[in-house]
């Protein structure tokens, strides 16, 4: 069967958009004590970039609520894929050509922020779209690549920084261009299908006015900031916090926060058949509040670093749960629904990191008050569950 024609080669160019998102999100906060020591940037810049990243990808949601149906899925993924090439090159080069090398990072992540947010936008429902059975599965399935993609990120990343030493990040950050470079050809030959018949589709007004739109925003909020909060700040967390060497925080820290995300994500794939998905994720909810506290707390640093991961395990199902969920509540939310929604999940990814941050900064630099901060947003999750069950007349999925 011909690219052209078989919507296998669709659903392999989307899990490698979601590869190009995991490099897009986690490759530069590896990088974040190295940017503070060689270019002299303080914690309150570094957590800039943080945010500078996800604001941007906000702003793109919302842009994109008016121009992806116009121009199209397939043009959008062109376009996505570029600009994140752009910024991943750009971080190797414009720091030496701006005065400031803080202003080439921030344009830099931009660029490859715009590409991160079209992905989040169009990805979902170009996969929502493609003509399989066991849609929420195929969700969850979709986006453990994410998660491989972190762990793919933070192994070779970590593996080239110790052959190659840490000073020659910048050859690492063009390596890493070349998986969005490569996707851009790939994308512009397999078939996309429509997500709702042109003109079927809700518009922004009529999802604003549901109720049930709203908790699934709070939901999407609380899963973005639940699981950024932790991934974006535990390498950092295990070098500064818990006193280990960065090989075995960026291992031990991020690295199994993806792996454990991932196959949260996959095991629901599997058995989502003989699984209640809001209870599953009502689990993954208190499961999530448990490791915060634990990350926070542990008298030792193999439990800090426990804690780290089991939070990657908590949160696998919360963002593409919930897609699933509104998705099989309103399939004629189109591509509006999935941008607003990827919207509220970047808020949260602006929000988690940038309070950890923020509360980190203000108490002398101690990441285990940001985290701590943090617990809020699973705490959030949780109830904004209880209000879905509340309403779960409207909602047969749960």
């Amino acid at each position: 069967m011909s690219i052209r024609s078989n919507y296998n080669h669709t659903l392999y160019a989307c899990y490698t958009g979601y590869i190009t998102q995991a490099v897009v999100n986690n490759f530069v906060p590896l990088l974040f004590l190295t940017f503070q020591s060689t270019y002299g940037i303080p914690l309150s810049q570094i957590t800039l970039l943080i945010t500078v990243n996800f604001v941007v990808q906000l702003l793109t949601d919302i842009a994109a609520t008016k121009f992806v149906d116009r121009i199209g899925y397939r043009a959008s993924a062109l376009i996505a894929h570029i600009f994140a090439a752009a910024g991943l090159i750009g971080i190797g080069i414009l720091p030496e050509l701006f005065p400031s090398p803080f202003a080439g990072l921030l344009v830099s992540v931009a660029f490859y922020a715009v590409g991160g947010g079209l992905i989040e936008v169009i990805i979902s429902p170009i996969v929502e779209a493609c003509p399989t059975s066991r849609k929420a599965a195929a969700m969850s399935l979709l986006h453990s690549f994410y998660c491989w993609g972190s762990v793919f990120v933070v192994l070779l990343s970590t593996v080239f920084f110790s052959a190659a030493g840490i000073q020659n990040w910048k050859i690492m950050a063009f390596l890493w261009a070349l998986i969005p470079i490569a996707n851009t050809f790939y994308f512009s030959q397999v078939p996309i299908a429509a997500l709702v018949e042109k003109g079927e589709g809700m518009g922004i007004r009529q999802l604003l006015g549901m109720k049930l739109f709203w908790i699934f925003g709070l939901l999407m909020l609380c899963s973005g900031a639940s699981e950024l909060a932790m991934s974006q700040w535990a390498s950092a967390f295990a070098e500064s916090g818990l006193k280990v060497s960065k090989t075995a925080g960026d291992l031990a820290g991020p690295c199994l926060f993806a792996v454990l995300m991932g196959s949260s994500r996959v095991f629901y794939a599997k058995f989502s058949e003989k699984i209640r998905l809001a209870n599953f994720m009502a689990a993954s909810g208190v499961l999530c509040v448990c490791s915060y506290l634990l990350a926070v707390f542990a008298p030792v640093p193999v439990l800090g670093l426990l804690g780290c991961a089991l939070c990657g395990l908590s949160v696998g199902i919360m963002w593409p749960g919930t897609f699933s969920l509104a998705a099989a509540a309103c399939p004629k939310g189109g591509t509006a629904m999935f941008a607003l929604f990827a919207l509220a999940g970047d808020l949260g990814c602006t929000t988690g990191p940038s309070l950890v941050g923020l509360v980190s900064g203000k108490l002398s630099g101690s990441l285990q008050s940001g985290l701590a901060a943090a617990i809020v947003f699973p705490i959030l999750f949780l109830l904004a569950l209880v209000l879905l069950k509340r309403n779960r007349e409207h909602t047969a999925e749960l």
